[in-house]
């Protein structure tokens, strides 16, 4: 038996949900910090500056469902849980740290494209 295709620019391709959950700010920023080694929830909301807790649960859960992530709970008081990437998770940390780098090393030029565009733009009245 095959494989299917999977095509991201059909509108009714799967691949296309996968595509959202990766190219998501916050899942970009929660597998980034995860690729350090494994947080706390606490952890990764303070390093994943400005997520809040409602958004840094739904893509926990998310990336967990995908299988990008693993999330162990231990059996203590207060309870612990921990988050890592998965090996599956750690193949996609791999291109996310290179787009993070071109964007870092890119910001001077974006910056300064921005600032050309938005000089040629007449202010709305």
């Amino acid at each position: 038996m095959s494989q299917p295709l999977w095509d991201p620019y059909d509108r009714n391709c799967p691949s296309r949900a996968v595509l959202d959950r990766i190219g998501d700010r916050w899942s970009v920023l929660v597998v980034g910090a995860l690729s350090q080694g494994p947080l706390r929830f606490s952890e990764l909301a303070k390093r994943v500056d400005g997520v809040s807790q409602k958004m840094l649960t739904q893509t926990l859960r998310g990336l967990e469902r995908d299988g990008l992530i693993t999330r162990t709970m231990y059996a203590q008081i207060p309870p612990r849980v921990d988050y890592q990437l998965s090996e599956f998770g750690s193949s996609l940390a791999i291109p996310l740290q290179a787009l993070e780098t071109w964007a870092k090393e890119n910001m001077p030029a974006i910056m300064r494209a921005r600032d050309g565009y938005d000089a040629t733009q007449l202010p709305q009245k």
